[in-house]
C-alpha cells in the first residue's frame, strides 16, 4: 500500500516546565528538528497562552511540525507530518526529548493518504 505521508504523534512527559513555556526556545527546537530530518522550513507561527502554555507550528515544504505544551503538567504533544517517503519523522524524536528534557516519551506513527491500487479495465 502506498501512502502520501507519515504522521508521527509524539508525547513528551515529565519535561522541564520553564522550557515548555519559552516560546523562542520552542521555535528554535522545532526548526532544529525540521533541519535534522532534512525538511525545508517555510514559516512558523506560535502563540503564548496566559497564564502558561504554547501552541506553535513550523510549516515545512513537506508538511508541518506542531507543538502544544502544558507546563503545569510538564507535558508536550508534538505532531510531525511529512509527505512522501524521503524524510523520516522518527529521526526527530531523540532531539525533541533531549531539548525539552523529557523523562518519558512515546509515539505512534500513522500512514496518511493510504491509496489502494485500483485497476481500470477498458472494454
Amino acid at each position: 500500500m502506498a501512502a502520501l505521508g507519515k504522521h508521527l504523534l509524539l508525547e513528551l512527559k515529565d519535561c522541564n516546565t520553564e522550557l515548555l513555556n519559552n516560546m523562542e526556545y520552542l521555535k528554535g527546537v522545532l526548526v532544529e528538528a525540521a533541519c535534522q530530518i532534512g525538511a525545508t522550513v517555510v514559516k512558523d507561527s506560535f502563540y503564548q497562552f496566559s497564564p502558561q502554555g504554547i501552541s506553535g507550528v513550523v510549516i515545512i515544504a513537506e508538511s508541518h511540525i506542531s507543538i502544544h505544551t502544558w507546563p503545569e503538567y510538564n507535558f508536550a504533544a508534538v505532531d510531525i507530518f511529512t509527505c512522501g517517503d524521503v524524510i523520516e519523522p522518527r529521526n526527530a524524536v531523540k532531539l525533541l526529548a533531549e531539548k525539552l528534557k523529557a523523562k518519558s516519551t512515546s509515539y505512534i506513527e500513522l500512514k496518511r493518504g493510504v491509496l489502494l491500487e485500483t485497476k481500470v479495465s477498458v472494454g
